[in-house]
């Protein structure tokens, strides 16, 4: 096996979850390139088992539907948000995700965002074995980073949707390669979202209720090419996201929010090829396919849908209290933890912190994870705080 191999193996399982020596004969994830993308950057949908498709809009939104800014409270925010990862075996692995959104215009209909979104994989100290002796390779930086830049726009008072444009640099050789084979990969991908937010109506109990949902589409673009060979390049993380929810106005300052969210990997998963002639047993492959054949054939991996539910409380929108829970089949990653998370707002800054439990016999590498973001109002209220 060469250096480039064993490098993208080595970075590849340590960057996806923390198996250790459970049996993961059965497990057979849908693997893509530039996986960070599949991670939720901020803490506020950290604490509602990785979900924001159809949450209320916050200063992270433009990672997981920027079409919901123009209902936004605010005129302009900044969020920066920190993640450790693998917490569990190393101190120098983060992802660390900061955001922006501005109103466009006086009538509160449109807005541009952008957002980066950064993963630092640390420094990994590479060695040989030359004879009885373990000789230095040196070191490598690996890491991989986005840049997108959206722009929404309010199509009626209640719907609004929005296009996002993506940079996507993944440099898994973090500058070390001695057979020149491995290089950094760029690619470019497309989001379309839509996000729904109903006018407040009477509801159970006599309460006000309001109906909200969405959807996106995500990173929808050519494969990553890490090595020159066509045959080795590797799909995005496509993501098909819906969900809908609901807002309980309990008086002008109490309010819980419930809410579900399904997605899907648009990539196909590794199809059954054959018997080993050796051994007799099953093999498997991901087949090397066009990006839209790749999306049709991902509707064969009837295992690939993931499911999540939240429940957030929140009072005068300044103080929040959440919980959720995420779940994927075992045969996709068995990933499957229970969220908790609070949120605390003063004037224009909000914090937020959420904590996840794993609840799954296979580890994950954000298992017993604390999350910090930051928010900034830096703009006036909107119409929309009147709702």
């Amino acid at each position: 096996m060469n250096l480039t191999t064993k490098l993208l193996l080595g970075i590849g399982l340590s960057a996806g979850f923390l198996g250790y020596s459970q049996d993961l004969s059965q497990v057979r994830p849908v693997l893509t390139g530039a996986p960070f993308l599949r991670i939720a950057p901020d803490a506020r949908s950290g604490g509602m088992g990785d979900q924001g498709v159809v949450t209320s809009p916050d200063a992270f939104s433009q990672f997981w539907n920027a079409a919901k800014y123009p209902f936004s409270r605010t005129s302009s925010s900044v969020g920066l948000n920190y993640t450790p990862y693998m917490g569990k075996l190393t101190n120098d692995v983060f992802l660390l995700y900061g955001a922006f959104h501005k109103f466009l215009g006086q009538d509160e209909r449109s807005t541009i965002s952008a957002s980066i979104y950064y993963f630092n994989m640390g420094q990994v100290d590479l060695t040989q074995l030359v004879g009885n002796d373990v000789a230095s390779m040196g070191t490598s930086k690996p890491n991989e980073f986005s840049i997108d830049v959206a722009y929404a726009l309010k199509l009626s008072d209640s719907y609004s949707m929005a296009v996002t444009g993506r940079f996507i640099r993944s440099d898994l050789a973090g500058g070390f390669n001695t057979d020149t084979t491995l290089k950094p990969a760029n690619s470019f991908a497309v989001d379309v979202s839509g996000y729904y937010s109903s006018p407040r109506f009477s509801s159970f109990g006599g309460y006000d209720g309001k109906l909200n949902a969405g959807f996106a589409i995500q990173n929808l673009g050519p494969k990553l090419d890490y090595t020159g060979n066509e045959e080795s390049r590797s799909y995005l993380p496509t993501m098909a996201r819906l969900g809908v929810g609901y807002d309980m106005y309990l008086d002008d300052v109490n309010k819980i929010g419930i809410s579900v969210e399904g997605s899907k990997i648009l990539v196909p998963g590794q199809e059954f090829i054959g018997n080993d002639p050796n051994t007799r047993q099953p093999m498997y492959a991901v087949p090397n396919v066009g990006v839209l054949e790749g999306i049709s054939k991902s509707f064969k991996n009837k295992n690939s849908i993931m499911y999540s539910g939240a429940l957030e409380y929140s009072y005068d929108n300044a103080f929040a209290v959440r919980t959720g829970y995420f779940r994927e089949s075992e045969e996709q990653g068995a990933r499957q933890f229970a969220t908790a998370g609070v949120g605390l707002k003063y004037r224009s800054f909000g914090l937020d912190i959420s904590y996840l439990i794993n609840m799954s016999k296979i580890n994950t590498a954000l298992d017993n994870t604390l999350r910090f973001g930051l928010t900034w109002n830096i703009g006036d209220e909107t119409s929309n705080a009147d709702y």
